[in-house]
């Protein structure tokens, strides 16, 4: 299969590296080609999947939040998150400002201009979900989240 391919799979699965169930590398396979393909219709609009999903939180939350709760939500790796915020205090989205019962603590809040980036990226987001999923019919949606709700029902019940 040629790169960009409709049907193309990753590297690793092509040679037979996935999962040892094919089910599962089909959910991995389009979660990856879904956020790659997301991913390309923020970035030519100056945005990524990550840097929107922490204006998401940032916006959603409502209020200021540490980094180590930022990461949290985000499901990060604490660097990871360090990352993504200081590229968006670097283009002025996201600022650092003083926790008020802890002065040696900061809190990251969106600025104007952050807010103002958010709404739009999230409207590329919608439109571009829309896009690979605008084929699958009503019935068909509540089907495919039924299904995947009981897989992670069934992850959940095995770690309890």
């Amino acid at each position: 299969m040629k790169r960009g391919d409709e049907e193309s799979r990753t590297m690793a699965d092509e040679q037979g590296f996935g999962s040892s169930d094919v089910l599962v590398d089909e959910l991995f396979a389009t979660t990856h080609q879904l956020r790659v393909f997301v991913d390309g219709r923020l970035r030519e609009h100056g945005a990524s999947v990550a840097r929107l999903r922490a204006l998401r939180v940032l916006a959603r939350t409502g209020e200021p939040l540490r980094m180590r709760d930022l990461s949290d939500l985000l499901g990060n790796a604490p660097r990871t998150t360090t990352t993504i915020v200081d590229s968006l205090e670097r283009d002025g989205l996201v600022e650092r400002v003083r926790h008020p019962e802890d002065r040696r603590a900061f809190l990251l809040a969106l600025t104007d201009l952050g807010a103002r980036h958010y709404r739009e990226a999230e409207e590329l987001d919608g439109v571009a979900l829309a896009t690979a999923t605008g084929t699958l019919a009503p019935a068909e949606r509540e089907q495919l989240r039924a299904l995947l709700g009981r897989i992670r029902q069934a992850v959940a019940d095995s770690t309890e």
